[in-house]
C-alpha cells in the first residue's frame, strides 16, 4: 500500500474518543504538509524521523496545547497509521510481549511470562483491523478476502502471522502474530525452569554424538527455542540444512543453508512444501538436517535421512508425550504416496530416532522438559522407549506454580556405550562410569 493511502485511511465516520477524532484531523494536515515523492526515496527510520518533525512543527502551529505525553502519543499513533501497524506497534516493539492475539475490534490480548491477558488497545472498527491486516499480507505478497478468507505468513522481521476473516471467523477479522523466538542458549533455558544441569550435560554429548533427536510437544510449548539451542551444540565446519514452513531458527554456525517453504501464487500455482525442501536437501550433501516441523509425508524422507547417513539429525513433531510422538511418527509417515505397510514403518522409526525430548507448557505459563526418552527398540516388532529423565510434579498449591522434581535414570546400555565411543561424557547421573564402559568394551573383543 502506498504511504499516500496508508495516511488517508480514515478512521470510523464517529470516531470513538478524542483521541481517535485527532489522529484523524492530523493524518489528513500530514498528508496535505508532506512531498511524497522525497517521502518515499527515504529510508524507513529516516522516514519516521521526517513525519514525527513535520507532524510536531503541525501541532505546535495549529494547536490544541498537549502535554508532552499527549503530544508524544498523538505524534506516534499518526505516524504508526501511516508507517507501521497502527495500535499494534507498542505490541511488536515491546520485548516481554511473545504472542499477540487480535478476536475482532475490540479485543485483543497477547501473552507475557507464558500468561495470556487483555490489553486496553483496540481498533475502531472492523474496516480499520481489516485494513491493517490487508498491511501485513500485502508485504508478503499475499492476499487476503473472501475467496481466500486464512492466509499464514510470516513478517519481514520475522513474525509468523495468521489471519483468518468472515465468513469462516464469526467473531469478525482475527489476527494471530507470533513473535520471532530469541536464540536461547540450553544454559539460559536452566535459569528459566526448561531443564536441570544433568539434561544439559546429557543433550550436550547426544548432540555431539550425532544421535538422531526429535523434539515434541503441543503449541506453544516450547519446541522451536529448545531445537535452537541444541542446534547450537553442532560442531563447527558441518554443513546444517534447515528446512522450516517459516524460518525462525537462528543457527550460529556459519555452514548453514536455509530452506523455507513457498505457498502458491493468486492462480495456486508454484507451492513448495516442506517435503519438496527435505527431498531436494539430501541431494546438497548435508551433514545434518534440521526440519522446523514435519507433520505430513515428509516424515517417510526425514527419517530415511537419517537411518542412511544423515546422523545426528533434529526435527520437532506436535504430540502430547513420547509414547504419542513415536505413533504419531508412524502416521505421519503412512501419508506419503509410498504405500508402506505399518510394520515396516516401525522399523524404520526405530532405526532412524535415537532419543525423544518432551516438552509441556504448564498451567502456570512455565515451559519445562518433562521427559527425555530412548528408542531402545531394535529389531523388535514394538516400539520400546526408556526414559533417562522424567519431571514429576507436586500438587498445585494455592498460587498456581508448578513445582516438582527430576528423576534421572541410567541410559540403555548400548547408548552410553556409543558416547564413549563417540568421545563424549556419560553424566554419572545417567548411569555407568566410563571404566565400567571400557571393560565391557573389552570383554566384547
Amino acid at each position: 500500500m502506498s504511504l499516500r493511502a496508508r495516511l488517508a485511511v480514515t478512521e470510523e465516520a464517529t470516531p470513538q474518543t478524542q483521541e481517535g477524532h485527532m489522529v484523524a484531523v492530523y493524518r489528513t494536515k500530514l498528508l496535505q504538509e508532506i512531498d511524497l515523492a522525497e517521502m518515499s526515496a527515504l529510508a524507513t527510520a529516516e522516514r519516521r524521523a521526517r513525519l514525527e518533525r513535520v507532524l510536531g512543527h503541525i501541532i505546535s502551529r495549529e494547536g490544541p496545547v498537549l502535554s508532552t505525553k499527549e503530544r508524544a502519543g498523538i505524534i506516534r499513533r499518526v505516524v504508526d497509521e501511516a508507517l507501521g501497524l497502527g495500535i499494534l506497534e507498542p505490541l511488536l516493539e515491546d520485548p516481554t510481549v511473545t504472542e499477540i492475539m487480535v478476536n475482532g475490534p475490540d479485543k485483543i490480548y497477547v501473552e507475557r511470562g507464558g500468561r495470556v491477558e487483555q490489553v486496553a488497545a483496540r481498533f475502531s472498527s472492523a474496516e480499520q483491523l481489516l485494513q491493517t491486516i490487508e498491511r501485513i499480507v500485502s508485504t508478503v505478497n499475499r492476499r487476503v478476502d473472501e475467496s481466500n478468507p486464512m492466509v499464514d505468513a510470516r513478517l519481514p522481521s520475522g513474525e509468523r502471522v495468521n489471519v483468518i476473516i468472515p465468513p469462516l471467523s464469526l467473531s469478525g477479522p482475527t489476527l494471530t502474530i507470533r513473535r520471532f523466538p530469541r536464540a536461547y542458549t540450553l544454559r539460559e533455558l536452566i535459569a528459566l525452569g526448561t531443564l536441570d544441569e544433568h539434561m544439559l550435560m546429557l543433550l550436550s554429548s547426544l548432540v555431539r554424538a550425532k544421535c538422531n533427536i526429535i523434539v515434541s510437544g503441543g503449541t506453544g510449548s516450547g519446541k522451536t527455542t529448545l531445537l535452537n539451542a541444541l542446534s547450537g551444540l553442532i560442531p563447527d565446519g558441518e554443513r546444517i540444512i534447515t528446512v522450516e514452513d517459516a524460518a525462525e531458527l537462528q543457527l550460529q554456525q556459519d555452514h548453514v543453508i536455509r530452506l523455507e517453504t513457498r505457498p502458491p501464487n493468486v492462480e495456486g500455482e508454484g507451492r513448495i512444501t516442506i517435503r519438496d525442501l527435505v527431498r531436494n536437501s539430501l541431494r546438497m550433501r548435508p551433514d545434518r538436517i534440521i526440519v522446523g516441523e514435519v507433520r505430513g509425508g515428509e516424515t517417510l524422507d526425514m527419517l530415511q535421512a537419517m537411518s542412511t547417513g544423515h546422523d545426528g539429525s533434529l526435527a520437532t513433531v506436535h504430540a502430547n508425550s513420547a509414547e504419542d510422538a513415536v505413533l504419531r511418527l508412524q502416521t505421519l509417515a503412512s501419508m506419503s504416496e509410498v504405500k508402506i505397510p505399518f510394520e515396516a514403518l516401525r522399523d524404520q522409526i526405530n532405526s532412524a530416532v535415537d532419543v525423544l525430548v518432551q516438552l509441556t507448557r504448564h498451567v502456570d505459563g512455565t515451559r519445562r522438559i518433562v521427559e527425555i526418552a530412548m528408542l531402545s527398540s531394535r529389531g523388535r516388532d514394538v516400539f520400546c522407549l526408556t526414559s533417562a529423565t522424567r519431571f514429576r510434579a507436586e500438587p498445585l498449591g494455592a498460587d498456581r506454580i508448578v513445582r516438582g522434581w527430576y528423576e534421572h535414570h541410567p541410559l540403555p546400555r548400548e547408548l552410553a556405550e556409543r558416547l564413549y565411543l563417540a568421545g563424549e561424557h556419560v553424566p554419572a547421573a545417567f548411569g555407568v562410569g566410563a571404566s565400567e564402559l571400557e571393560l565391557d568394551i573389552r570383554e566384547a573383543k
